[in-house]
């Protein structure tokens, strides 16, 4: 008996093991079946504001991923865009400051992924209090849809970067207070073309501007923060350029198909009607406003046809207002042109004869078409909005390799400052603080 009771011991010794072994595989495999989720950005205990593009990758369990969700301070979890490389814009503007907990998961249809956790510490700017209150937006949505010829490139990235270090250096705007937003929020390889390579608020930056997406939500958010930060000082001074496709027929040479509608500019995720940013414009007291919309058939938000001719009263957007200068890179019957590495035309002339100095006393000449000044009268060594308008007209109609694109007619509204006497219009100088 007792031979039969050690020799049962030894046995079970034995199998305990294996068997403990097998159960333990089997969990392991059953483990191995979670999806799981990583988060790139941001990175532990990193200091945020404004806009904050959360990123990373998951990897699929048994079944393909289905989402990714996002959840900050216990709040509800927000579904991300993307999957296996996804990514979760946070509007942080009016987030107190401190710290903040963001939490991700990844679900596969049938078993979640272990929530990964990340510390931050949200830190909004506070207003500048200086002499100094400017504030800049940059918006371009430039390569959707995926799979099709109408991408445009990183140019207007490239080229909102290139106005953004020209406006903190030679104009005295604060890094804080310029956004810059594009497409979804990534770049892509092989200019704008290829796949998304990172967040754009990962790279490496000169300027510690906000970056984010182009989409709706964070076009109004940023929209309405800087109207209400600017609303608080007499003397502020915002500028507003936005570049993307716009709404017209191609087909149709004589109106492009706008004559009785209004005119709109694509955002990644939706559009923008002109009496849209009318409405989202309404509360900005600023009374220093420059707003240039560069797209195709976008002249309605200047209020304006073709030939410098008023919209139709019940198609106005309400966008031109007594000291705002509303310019757009084409007429509102006429399609505009871009480089895909430089950005829309119209832009570069503009802001090329800000940046040089080349525009300075160029006038309107017949129906703002621009000529130079004569004999040298109207230089002052400054060049105003409207000087750098009426050099891009010019250069439009008399450069050879820009004379192709002069049937676009860019339009301006200029109502700066609309006010005196005799309704006088002194020019527009950005960064002119007296």
């Amino acid at each position: 008996m007792k031979c039969q009771q050690v020799v049962t011991f030894l046995v079970i010794c034995l199998l305990v093991p294996l068997f403990s072994g097998c159960v333990e595989d089997e969990q392991q495999q059953q483990g191995s079946l979670q999806p799981e989720v990583v988060i790139l950005f941001p990175l532990e205990d990193a200091v945020v504001s404004h806009l904050v593009m959360i990123s990373g990758t998951a990897t699929g369990g048994e079944e393909n991923l289905v989402r990714v969700e996002v959840q900050v301070n216990k709040g509800e979890w927000e579904e991300a865009e993307g999957l296996y490389q996804w990514s979760y814009e946070w509007d942080a503007f009016n987030i107190d400051d401190g710290e903040c907990t963001i939490s991700v998961r990844a679900w596969d249809g049938e078993l979640y992924s272990v929530v990964v956790s990340r510390t931050i510490e949200v830190k909004n700017p506070e207003v500048v209090e200086s002499d100094v209150h400017r504030w800049a937006v940059f918006i371009a949505a430039a390569n959707f849809p995926e799979d099709n010829d109408s991408k445009l490139g990183n140019g207007g990235l490239y080229l909102a970067e290139e106005m953004t270090e020209y406006f903190v250096e030679e104009l005295g705007y604060a890094t804080s207070n310029i956004f810059l937003l594009f497409d979804d929020g990534w770049i892509r390889e092989d200019n704008g073309y290829g796949k998304p390579i990172e967040p754009l608020q990962q790279r490496p930056h000169e300027y510690n501007i906000t970056y984010g997406a182009a989409t709706k939500d964070s076009v109004v958010a940023t929209l309405r923060h800087v109207i209400s930060q600017s609303n608080q000082y007499r003397d502020s001074e915002v500028f507003l350029w936005v570049f993307n496709h716009g709404y017209g027929d191609l087909n149709n040479t004589l109106t492009g198909g706008k004559l009785f509608t209004s005119s709109w500019v694509f955002l990644w995720d939706d559009a923008l009607r002109d009496k849209e940013l009318g409405e989202i414009l309404g509360p900005l007291k600023s009374t220093k406003a420059c707003i240039i919309v560069d797209a195709c058939f976008c002249g309605g938000f200047a209020d304006k046809t073709i030939f410098d001719l008023p919209t139709l009263f019940m198609f106005r957007s309400g966008i031109p207002q007594k000291g705002r200068i509303v310019i757009t890179g084409t007429s509102k019957f006429r399609p505009g042109y871009t480089s895909t590495l430089r950005g829309p035309v119209f832009s570069l002339l503009w802001f090329e004869g800000l940046r040089t100095g080349d525009a300075d006393g160029f006038k309107s000449g017949w129906n703002d078409r621009g000529r130079p000044t004569l004999l040298g009268l109207r230089k002052n060594g400054v060049v105003s909005v409207e000087e750098a308008f009426y050099y891009a007209q010019y250069m439009l109609r008399t450069e050879e390799g820009f004379m192709k694109f002069q049937s676009m007619m860019p339009q301006m509204n200029d109502r700066y400052p609309y006010s005196g006497l005799f309704l006088s219009r002194r020019e527009m100088e950005l960064g002119d603080a007296s």
